[in-house]
C-alpha cells in the first residue's frame, strides 16, 4: 500500500522546489494534493504535472488562507497532512542596514504566515493528522547578514515545539524539516546571474560534509517520512536532511 493512500494533502509553496518534489511524491504515494503559491501560472503548470489542485493564495494573506481552507473542506471535506513550506527571504542585512520592511516582509511570510497557514487549516485535520513545517538550517547558526531570516525560522521552529504539546490530545504530530543546501530556483536565485549559479552551488555544496548540494527529490523523501505513519512517534522534532551542515560543522 502506498505510504499516503487515501490521505489529502496540503503543500504551501508547492510550484517549484522543495515544494513541487514534496507534493509529487506524496501524489506519487496515493495522496490527493493540493498546492499553493502566488504565482498561478507556475501553480497551473505544476498542478498539472502532478495531478494535483493549484489555488493561488498568499499565506500572509488572511483572506487568502480562508479561501484556501474553504476551497479543501469543499473539495475533500478533510486535510490528513500540511505540509507549511512556503516562505523565502529578503536582501541579506547586518543589524546596522536592517529596514523596517524587509524584517516585516520576512517575519510576515516566515512566521505569521506559517502561524495562520496552520490555525487555518487545523479545522480540517483529523485526529491523527500530521504538520510538517519547513525550517532552516540558518536557525542554528549565527551567519552575519543573515539575522531577520534565521531568526523567523527559529521562531516557527520553537511555534512548532509548542504545537506539538497542545495538539498532542488529538494526536496530530508537528514536526519540523531542516534542509541543507538544495538545488532550487530560490538557491539559484541568490547567484544574481546565472553565470555565478556554478560557483554559488559549489560554494554551497563545501559547506557539507558529502560535498555536494541535495536534489529536491531527496528533502521530498524526508518530508514523506514525516508526513507518514512511518513517523507515528515523532512530534516536536527537527529532522536535519542537510549533508551534514549543521550536526558535523565542517570546515568549508
Amino acid at each position: 500500500m502506498s505510504e499516503l493512500e487515501g490521505k489529502t494533502a496540503l503543500v504551501t509553496g508547492g510550484a517549484s522546489g522543495i515544494g513541487l518534489a514534496a507534493a509529487t511524491l506524496f501524489a506519487a504515494e496515493g495522496a490527493e494534493v493540493f498546492i499553493t503559491g502566488r504565482r498561478q501560472s507556475e501553480l497551473d503548470a505544476a498542478a498539472a504535472s502532478i495531478g494535483a489542485t493549484a489555488i493561488r493564495g498568499d499565506i500572509s494573506d488572511l483572506d487568502d488562507l480562508d479561501a484556501i481552507a474553504a476551497r479543501i473542506g469543499a473539495s475533500a471535506g478533510r486535510l490528513d497532512v500540511l505540509f507549511a513550506n512556503a516562505g523565502g527571504g529578503d536582501m541579506l542585512a547586518p543589524i546596522t542596514e536592517l529596514r523596517p520592511d524587509s524584517f516585516d516582509y520576512v517575519f510576515g511570510t516566515n512566521v505569521r504566515g506559517t502561524v495562520f497557514t496552520v490555525q487555518k487549516m487545523l479545522p480540517l485535520m483529523p485526529d491523527g493528522s500530521s504538520i510538517v513545517v519547513t525550517g532552516s538550517t540558518s536557525a542554528s547558526r549565527g551567519n552575519p547578514g543573515f539575522g531577520t531570516y534565521s531568526a523567523s525560522k527559529a521562531a516557527v521552529r520553537q511555534f512548532a515545539r509548542i504545537w506539538a504539546a497542545e495538539l498532542a490530545p488529538r494526536s496530530i504530530r508537528v514536526n519540523v524539516l531542516v534542509p541543507g543546501p538544495t538545488d532550487t530556483p530560490g538557491l539559484r536565485s541568490i547567484a544574481g546571474d546565472e553565470v555565478f549559479v556554478p560557483a554559488l552551488l559549489s560554494q554551497m555544496a563545501a559547506t557539507t560534509p558529502l560535498r555536494r548540494v541535495a536534489d529536491p527529490a531527496e528533502i521530498a523523501q524526508a518530508a514523506l517520512f514525516l508526513a507518514s505513519a512511518r513517523s507515528s512517534f515523532m512530534t516536536g522534532s527537527q529532522l536535519f536532511a542537510d549533508g551534514g551542515e549543521v550536526q558535523v560543522f565542517p570546515a568549508a
